[in-house]
């Protein structure tokens, strides 16, 4: 838990974001795994916050929802109207105090729309707020350009703010400070309800700007401070797509330092995509070209990629998986899958098994040191250890209404162009004739064999293809048998 647990985090989610120009509300768009909004709401969680309230108006019943599946805890305000950031933060905290909580502390405010914003950075603000006594400290970065953001004025004696003043109102001298404006600000809890209720409208978009509170503070003699990022660009904000990439650029590359810090050897950072949720163990390899999403995790000396989509999925110590994409599914110890193989939900590969080239899996579990080599359709089965499944094989699970289940037994071999038609059993040791369609239950150590027999029609070509490039083909090696020249 935090040292300087604040009383609330406020997080303001209101606006439509009409720049992203997109049916999806801003803070639901996506980076690395998590919505804006979740990355925030994540990063705020860090300081263990007595309260957590998100302030949503456009799409508020989609950002709502999704607020619930990603943290259960999280209360919700309603800013109906889009009237200000000071009218946003009125609202959170009248959410509160309408459902009793009486607010004794620091009061935090973030934006919903900066997914780079590090707990450890609100954790530093909370703290220098605590330490310095302010009424309000206000989150600042210097960034090599300042163009169009409000500069930090500060006290040349004390260094404590005196005003924020925005770009455009701002003088050559103003304009040459690197400091600005986050957005993000750490109040007094009771002095911040004081002044919002101070807080005017006669402004020319007649809305209530959160920054006039510090100016309500400072002239009732109260102390306006300031925490500077260590890092300008955790403030970015999104607000078109060209920005979101940017910030998904950037956010790859901190999770890809951190993991090739705890030892994971990532051979071409620039091609390869992480989620914040994706987990490591030391001396796993991640070839180019390769992306890793969701809760999937990398065991020691595993190898992924190159050009590999794995979702969900767990691969074991010392497991290869080359140009695959994988979808919550376990690759076990050792074992093998690749190149071109497509491991959908409920897959599970033993150890030392193998999913070859071209081979599809589906809700299969692969026992131990099993192989299905290439060119084939695993669907709704259980194999069992050290059968080899032969190229392509098909295991026919589906009757257009209801999936079928088929069991193979352990060191099996099943021939190649095998249909395997489902609910079928074959058990220990039995082997199945390639060509065969299995439609029935093959006892263990069995041969099956269950196609037509071979008839050869001689002279076929000669009478139905006269002339044809076959039969002169055909007319020559009888030639050459006969010994004719």
């Amino acid at each position: 838990m935090s040292a300087n647990r604040p009383a609330a985090v406020v997080v303001l989610a209101a606006g439509e974001g009409t720049r992203m120009k997109s049916a999806t509300p801003k803070v639901l768009h996506t980076l690395c795994g998590r919505s804006l909004v979740g990355h925030v709401v994540a990063a705020s969680r860090e300081l263990s916050p007595e309260h957590l309230v998100v302030v949503v108006g456009h799409a508020r019943e989609q950002v709502s929802a999704h607020l619930a599946e990603i943290d259960a805890e999280v209360r919700t305000a309603v800013q109906h109207e889009q009237n200000g950031t000071g009218h946003a933060v009125r609202m959170g905290l009248e959410e509160l105090s309408d459902s009793g909580v009486v607010l004794d502390g620091t009061v935090i405010v973030v934006c919903g729309d900066t997914p780079l914003l590090t707990g450890e950075t609100l954790e530093r603000l909370a703290a220098a707020h605590s330490a310095d006594g302010n009424a309000v400290t206000v989150l600042t970065a210097e960034v090599p350009d300042a163009t169009g953001y409000g500069r930090i004025v500060r006290d040349g004696a004390t260094g404590a703010v005196t005003a924020i003043v925005e770009h455009k109102d701002a003088t050559d001298a103003q304009r040459a400070i690197r400091e600005i404006n986050s957005g993000v600000f750490a109040f007094d809890a009771q002095l911040l309800t004081d002044a919002l209720g101070k807080v005017r409208t006669d402004n020319s978009q007649g809305e209530e700007y959160l920054t006039d509170v510090l100016g309500i503070l400072r002239e009732a003699g109260h102390r306006v401070g300031a925490s500077v990022a260590a890092d300008h660009r955790e403030i970015v904000g999104i607000n078109n797509r060209v920005q979101l990439a940017e910030a998904r650029r950037l956010l790859n590359d901190r999770l890809l330092e951190r993991a090739m810090l705890s030892g994971v050897t990532v051979v071409d950072p620039a091609t390869t995509w992480i989620d914040v949720t994706v987990t490591f163990e030391p001396d796993a390899l991640v070839h180019p070209g390769t992306q890793l999403l969701g809760a999937t995790h990398l065991a020691a000396q595993a190898e992924v990629g190159p050009h590999a989509r794995l979702t969900d999925t767990t691969v074991g110590r010392g497991a290869v998986a080359a140009f695959t994409v994988a979808e919550g599914a376990e690759i076990g110890a050792g074992a093998s899958v690749g190149p071109y193989a497509y491991l959908r939900p409920g897959t599970r590969l033993g150890a030392k098994a193998k999913a070859g080239t071209y081979v599809e899996m589906k809700n299969a579990t692969i026992g131990e040191g099993t192989k299905v080599p290439h060119l084939s359709y695993v669907g709704d089965a259980t194999i069992g250890e050290y059968t080899n499944i032969g190229a392509a094989s098909v295991f026919v699970n589906y009757d257009g209404v209801n999936k079928h289940h088929t069991t193979i037994g352990s060191h099996c071999r099943t021939g190649a162009d095998n249909m395997l038609v489902a609910p079928v059993t074959i058990g220990d040791g039995a082997y199945t004739a390639a060509g065969s369609v299995i439609t029935k239950d093959v006892p263990p150590g069995s041969l099956a064999v269950a196609r037509g027999q071979q008839r050869n029609i001689e002279g076929w070509v000669a009478r139905k293809r006269p002339g044809s490039a076959a039969a002169q083909a055909a007319e020559a090696a009888r030639r050459e048998d006969d010994g004719q020249p």
